[in-house]
């Protein structure tokens, strides 16, 4: 018999899906997340379900395809509102995925409005009059402009998201969000009227997300970032939750990170200034043939007796671009992911028990690896990103993994997530 679930939820990656569980259940809502779409009926107790999915860099058609299958599945189990959560940075290629898959979930809900906002302010993601800035800066100024998959030169939502779908984009700005919610929903009736289907809403702090809340109620479709997830929960009742479980199993501790972004970058550099041991992945070796996994895990298997054990994929991005230029750009985050997954499954399979996964297509190269299908949202260590667990084939026992997006966690992430 399957579960009545309040809100359904389909993320585009893994890291953005842990990300948003984990927003839900610190605002009240006991929520399970699911690595792909189950092949059978919800079992748990949940106010809220969310699928992750690896969508966010496919062709539109496929990443489609699999949003679609998802929210056919969250129907199934009763869903009364569906979330589609992208990444706080907005980013997607100039065809999508972002405004396809929208499109495709409005057609099939057959609604005709949606809004659309990446705000999360804990993470310094914040929009006004439209525009997205990461911190002080605009996003286009942020490093994500040399993001090697999805660079994002164009800070301007209401533009870019215009770009991606035929249907009229609008805003609703500050000012209104300000006023509060019964201003919202007057500004999205007269959006309406001119012809608008998908609006950019601005917030500047958790208060504008917390009034943005109550104006999206009867909404059948919300699509946003993580930070719009803590101003739903109310709608039905629930309140903030301070209990907080400790997920995390005994065993040795390892770090993997695929991504090249900012954070990540001063996260590797912290790792190594503070003297633990870390070893560099080079995909022109990856590509010669050369079986650099078991170099790997020949070096980490006594080094991480000791303490927590870093491989990365991380470069600047003139690096990335070099090798880019030299392998192809799929071919190289094909390759690197694929390796990245299979050390990881050699760490677990050497006793790794706490694994830090840095990346959002690494993330989901490294989760299907693992086997993971369900995990369980533990303590936050930093905003969007908490310790999970879920019960890894490859070990034949849980396993605590933390899933973080490239640009999230402070520069000592890599450190403090041990202690």
């Amino acid at each position: 018999m399957s579960i009545n679930i309040k809100l359904g939820c389909i993320a585009d990656d893994f890291t953005g899906a842990t990300d948003l569980a984990n927003n839900l259940v610190r605002a009240g809502m006991r929520t399970v997340q699911t690595i792909g779409v189950p092949g059978e009926p919800l079992r748990a107790d949940a106010d809220a379900v969310v699928v992750a999915l690896k969508t966010r860099t496919l062709p539109a058609d496929e990443a489609v395809a699999q949003s679609l299958a998802a929210l056919r599945w969250l129907q199934q189990q009763g869903a009364q509102q569906i979330y589609f959560k992208y990444c706080s940075t907005f980013d997607s290629t100039p065809q999508g995925n972002i405004g396809p898959v929208t499109d495709a979930l409005m057609t099939q809900l057959g609604t005709p409005f949606t809004i659309a906002t990446p705000a999360f302010p804990d993470n310094k993601r914040t929009v006004f009059k439209g525009y997205l800035f990461a911190g002080d800066v605009l996003l286009n100024e942020s490093g994500m402009q040399h993001h090697p998959l999805t660079p994002m030169t164009d800070p301007n939502l209401v533009r870019v998201l215009q770009a991606q779908t035929s249907r009229k984009v609008g805003l609703i700005d500050y000012s209104v969000v300000a006023a509060g919610a019964d201003a919202i929903r007057a500004r999205i009736q007269a959006l309406q009227q001119e012809g608008v289907e998908i609006a950019i809403v601005d917030a500047v702090s958790n208060d504008d997300l917390l009034t943005l809340g109550p104006a999206l109620r009867d909404m059948p479709l919300v699509t946003a970032g993580s930070g719009v997830a803590i101003g739903l929960p109310g709608n039905w009742g629930l309140a903030p939750s301070t209990v907080a479980v400790d997920v995390r199993a005994p065993g040795l501790q390892a770090v993997v990170a695929g991504s090249c972004s900012t954070a990540t970058n001063a996260q590797v550099a912290a790792f190594i200034e503070s003297g633990r041991p870390a070893m560099a992945l080079d995909p022109m070796r990856l590509a010669s043939g050369e079986d650099v996994v078991k170099q790997v895990l020949a070096w980490a298997a006594p080094r991480m007796q000791d303490g927590p054990v870093l491989v990365y994929s991380t470069a600047q991005p003139d690096a990335v671009k070099a090798a880019q230029g030299a392998l192809g750009v799929a071919r190289a985050g094909e390759m690197i992911e694929a390796a990245i997954a299979r050390i990881a499954v050699g760490l677990v399979e050497r006793g790794v028990r706490q694994l830090i996964v840095a990346g959002g297509e690494t993330s989901g190269a490294v989760v299907q690896a693992l086997g993971l299908a369900q995990i369980t949202i533990g303590t936050q260590i930093d905003p969007g990103v908490p310790w999970c667990a879920g019960h890894s084939p490859v070990a034949n026992e849980d396993v605590s993994i933390a899933l973080k997006s490239g640009n999230f966690g402070s520069r000592d992430f890599f450190i403090k997530a041990f202690r």
